[in-house]
């Protein structure tokens, strides 16, 4: 575990104790904190901490960059050529991507809240309790048919919400979403894309779709997943997903 790297959330006051290890992913680590509550708001809260670059899997980055511009010729060449200097690019690009879009949902999507950010790692609002932390999907043991409808509503609605705000997850699975008293919640966003730009997003949809209708499937929820994708990114397309609800949503 990289000490240092929580220094910076000690140096400015937001945290004042680590707790315990939450989840040892593929790009990350999460761990568990005691906030201070005067500077953050919050009691608990969770820090992603990517891994260290040679542990990092770039394979699709340029996927999920279609569409960036960036600059500056000396990084973009070097992003393309995959040097020490271009991986070190990419893995900034990797955390600041996801900190911007989660400050893009915080409050239109259900997502943690950011709340601040370095180069390697991202302080957010805690989901769960100091005994147990919200379990992804996955792990949810759902009572019957009737909550898995309703689960699926809401991971629909955030869809929506998310395509709203020109975001597609790219990436979204039962793995990244969190169930906590019922609600969802929508995780691990590095690789979200702004359709509006990506040539790749319809794609990256309609795979997030094909995943979760694969999940929802085996569990006895038969839903037509090919029909929601087209028909998500068709809204999108004409801007029909602007309802009522949706236009009182803060800008």
């Amino acid at each position: 575990m990289r000490l240092e790297a929580f220094e910076h959330f000690f140096d400015e006051g937001l945290v004042e104790a680590h707790l315990k290890p939450l989840k040892h992913g593929k790009e990350a680590s999460v761990h568990l904190f005691r906030a201070n509550p005067r500077t953050t708001d919050e009691d608990l809260v969770a820090l992603k901490l990517y891994h260290p670059l040679n542990r990092r899997d770039f394979r699709d980055e340029t996927l999920y960059r279609d569409g960036e511009f960036i600059k500056e010729r000396r990084i973009r060449a070097a992003l393309d050529q995959k040097t020490k200097f271009g991986r070190e690019v990419q893995g900034g690009l990797w955390v600041s991507r996801e900190w911007e879009t989660l400050r893009t949902l915080h409050g239109r999507v259900p997502v943690p809240r950011p709340i601040e950010c370095t180069d390697d790692a991202i302080l957010m609002s805690y989901i769960g309790d100091e005994d147990v932390a919200a379990p992804r999907l996955h792990e949810y043991h759902h009572d019957d048919l009737y909550e898995l409808e309703a689960l699926w509503e809401q991971i629909l609605r955030a869809i929506e919400r998310m395509l709203y705000v020109d975001v597609v997850h790219g990436d979204l699975s039962s793995y990244n979403l969190l169930v906590w008293g019922g609600e969802i919640v929508v995780i691990d966003l590095p690789q979200a894309v702004d359709p509006k730009k990506n040539r790749h997003a319809q794609a990256f949809l309609e795979r997030d779709i094909r995943r979760l209708g694969e999940f929802f499937e085996h569990r006895g929820l038969h839903l037509p997943w090919d029909t929601i994708a087209s028909d998500l990114w068709t809204a999108w397309l004409f801007a029909d997903l602007v309802t009522e609800e949706l236009r009182g949503l803060p800008s």
